[in-house]
């Protein structure tokens, strides 16, 4: 079996140990959509140097405000009474656009391949260079590099991120019901996930654990029925109580709409979740096997898509998401359908 891709967490705490020990490579290309973790990152490298070096030896520099002479000058000059200088330059791709000026982004070629030992040089970028170009090659195969890809984590990742997060950031045991709850509320936004956790932690103060009832309390409502409840009922195939769920949701939620579009986004984060077991589980991998190739820690949380998944068969899938594409459309205008009937159509349609 091919070794399993790491996920961004993976490569976010690997890169931390690299910093925490100093075991650093002169130059790092770090890109994707995960901002959340780039940030993280961009606040780890800066602090490489301690504060009282930062002065003369630390630069933070915008690709779109700086030329490559200026920004390749900086690299190369050597550090004031210091061992190292540290020059971080966020959106790298854009260097020399706006601020006009000498040199090309393909002179950080030469530096790549001679890059100066008492700098560490961390670019950051939504994008790579193509890697047909010379200075995608450079960044890419290069020894001197660190280059890694920053994809957003798969939605299924996400209850074990809420749960690791709250303990490393917190000392709190989140309980992996609360996570998932945390999760469907939330998405899967880290920067925002993170900022809830800190506000569901910071309400349960005394105590060790964070329950399903405090995220509740601080984050969810009062009504009585959630994505949850209704992801049960559908998952269980149960029409009229799914029916039910779905009309009391709908008489408690301030715009059809936007409930209906959480809930098309939810539904989707789950059959994905589904696909990819019973995916797996067509090609014959035994359950534990792929619990390991998803990447899922928890086994309570694993063990609740198995259950899930055991439900429906690989079969049902290409259904469900045509159901979930047509009720997408449906929202956004393609249909003269009222709310209700969106929501109710497509509960029909999943259950099948």
């Amino acid at each position: 079996m091919a070794a399993k891709k790491k996920n961004s967490t993976d490569l976010y705490l690997e890169l931390v140990k690299q910093v925490e020990s100093r075991q650093l490579k002169p130059i790092y290309y770090l890109y994707g959509e995960e901002e959340f973790y780039l940030d993280q990152l961009l606040d780890k490298f800066s602090a490489v140097l301690p504060p009282h070096e930062k002065d003369f030896n630390f630069d933070l520099l915008y690709g779109q405000d700086v030329t490559p002479a200026k920004a390749l000058s900086i690299a190369r000059s050597y550090p004031m009474m210091a061992e190292r200088r540290v020059l971080v330059i966020r959106n790298f791709l854009q260097i020399g656009k706006g601020a006009g000026g000498e040199g090309s982004i393909q002179d950080f070629i030469h530096y790549i391949e001679n890059p100066n030992p008492t700098c560490l040089l961390v670019l950051f970028d939504t994008g790579k260079p193509a890697g047909n170009t010379n200075l995608g090659k450079a960044l890419s195969k290069s020894e001197n590099v660190g280059y890694h890809q920053f994809e957003a984590l798969s939605d299924y990742l996400i209850p074990d991120w809420v749960i690791a997060w709250g303990k490393s950031h917190h000392n709190k045991a989140i309980e992996p019901g609360a996570a998932q709850l945390l999760s469907q509320f939330v998405g899967n936004n880290l920067q925002l996930l993170s900022t809830e956790i800190d506000k569901v932690c910071t309400f349960v103060d005394t105590s060790v654990r964070v329950s399903e009832s405090d995220v509740k309390k601080i984050i969810g409502s009062y009504r009585e029925y959630t994505a949850i409840e209704l992801k049960e009922a559908l998952i269980k195939r149960d029409l009229g109580k799914a029916l039910y769920i779905s009309e009391q949701m709908l008489q408690h939620t301030k715009t059809d709409t936007g409930e209906i579009i959480r809930l098309v986004g939810f539904f989707n984060s789950v059959f994905t979740n589904i696909w990819q077991i019973r995916r797996l589980a067509e090609k014959g991998f035994a359950k534990n096997q792929i619990q390991s190739e998803l990447g899922i820690a928890s086994a309570w949380y694993f063990n609740k898509l198995w259950d899930d998944a055991s439900n429906f068969r690989y079969s049902d899938m290409p259904r469900v998401f045509e159901a979930l594409l047509d009720a997408d459309r449906s929202i956004k205008g393609f249909t003269t359908l009222d709310s209700t009937s969106i929501l109710f159509l497509l509960v029909k349609r999943i259950i099948g």
